[in-house]
């Protein structure tokens, strides 16, 4: 297999967002990772979400870690970070936000039942549960090229 390397790009800046456009950002997509820890260790999963009032709502199964250590967790909930971005590969212009907060599972029988019809698995799997973060901390950083101009990508 041959490797075949990206032309090089400029410089690029980081410019820091505030709470309000990266969750804005963070709802114009529609798959990020959530990240938290099993075993001690760091662990990461590519999840869709969706945003339901400022919370990040994911869908996941019953032998899904994360289901387990919501399940685990006693209020306020397992501390996880959510990760999304539009980064372009070939400019390297774009976006990326983090949001650090709790995650919960849902248990309202009408409110589950809403994000099942929310929120679609790309995957082939049978996902019963969905799990609500809060986010208490969100950043987030646009990349643009020295001269400032940033991607279509949000």
């Amino acid at each position: 297999m041959r490797h075949v390397h990206p032309a090089p790009v400029g410089p690029r800046r980081s410019i820091e967002l505030d709470r309000s456009e990266a969750m804005r950002l963070l709802g114009s997509v529609s798959l990020g990772r959530v990240v938290f820890t099993r075993h001690a260790l760091p662990t990461i999963r590519p999840v869709n979400h969706v945003l339901d009032n400022g919370d990040i709502v994911i869908r996941t199964h019953e032998g899904a870690a994360l289901t387990s250590r919501a399940r685990e967790a006693a209020d306020p909930g397992v501390v996880v970070a959510y990760e999304a971005d539009a980064i372009d590969p070939a400019t390297h212009l774009g976006w990326s936000v983090v949001a650090t907060g709790y995650a919960q599972l849902v248990t309202d029988p009408k409110e589950l039942a809403r994000f099942l019809l929310l929120l679609h698995p790309w995957v082939q799997q049978t996902m019963d549960y969905a799990v609500r973060i809060r986010p208490d901390l969100v950043t987030g950083i646009r990349l643009v090229d020295a001269e400032g101009n940033r991607s279509e990508a949000g």
